[in-house]
């Protein structure tokens, strides 16, 4: 949201009135000042003073220390160039036929769950394959410490510096120990790929036993997925296909057009299996 003139002038006041105070101030400690100990220890008292746990600040952050190895990933990414053609050929034909056999192991569990959020499990059971391989490549990062890593970093500071927060958040809701929380190197966790900030909004307990675990537990990472995108929007009974309305939410899914339209057909395939 652009703010308006008024709440802009008020700012300049309150910053004329912070530079012309006598009372001395601790500056934060900068991003990527060459002191990540430092950083830590102020990222600490402000996660304190945002309501977050002792317990759950000194078990999450323990031990935690730059790791250079996400740092070269992230500042190495490389654009996407595969078109749907190359994607599609390379990521559906071979997860066809365990897509198929877990659309029959959890036909159940994924009639509740569109009962319930209106999507289909044709979608999640995509989105599932497509992400992890069904739950078997969920990353092997420690998920505290990569995003302690990128919000140290100044190319995304604020961005993982409100994931890490909601990551200390899961722990202190007790979804997860930081000892189980690994994923991608970007923080992502669980069998579908969750930032701690969506499983903080988005992650449910879909089978009753207390804990909202998208690592471990299938029909909580199913009814999660679906939660998650009828919050962007999904629209019960209607098509996923380019162009049609369900479609933009995949793509609030992943904002890759040749990734979107992966899912949309990997999902049709599904449907259309015997």
């Amino acid at each position: 949201m652009t703010p308006t003139i008024s709440r802009l002038a008020l700012a300049a006041l309150a910053l004329t009135a912070s530079i012309l105070s006598a009372q001395p101030a601790l500056a934060a400690v900068a991003c990527g000042s060459g002191n990540f100990d430092a950083w830590l220890a102020d990222f600490k008292t402000d996660a304190a003073a945002k309501g977050i746990s002792q317990q759950a600040i000194a078990a999450g952050l323990a031990g935690v220390t730059l790791d250079q190895g996400v740092l070269n990933r992230d500042k190495s990414q490389k654009v996407f160039t595969q078109t749907f053609e190359e994607f599609s050929g390379r990521m559906v034909p071979p997860r066809m036929t365990r897509g198929s056999n877990m659309m029959k192991q959890y036909g159940s569990v994924l009639s509740r769950i569109e009962q319930t959020y209106g999507v289909p499990g044709e979608v999640l059971v995509a989105i599932w394959g497509l992400e992890t391989d069904f739950g078997v490549n969920t990353g092997k990062f420690a998920t505290i410490r990569s995003l302690a890593t990128l919000a140290y970093d100044c190319r995304r500071s604020e961005q993982f510096r409100a994931e890490l927060l909601d990551a200390l958040r899961i722990v202190q809701r007790g979804d997860l120990a930081p000892g189980d929380m690994k994923g991608a190197w970007a923080g992502e966790l669980g069998q579908t790929q969750f930032m701690p900030s969506s499983w903080m909004k988005y992650a449910v307990d879909f089978d009753g036993n207390g804990k909202r675990d998208l690592l471990h537990n299938a029909p909580d990472v199913l009814a999660s997925t679906a939660n998650y995108l009828a919050g962007y929007g999904w629209q019960k009974g209607k098509d996923w296909q380019p162009g049609a309305p369900n479609f933009a939410v995949l793509q609030q899914w992943n904002k890759s057009e040749v990734y979107s339209k992966t899912i949309a057909y990997f999902a049709t395939q599904l449907a259309r299996a015997p």
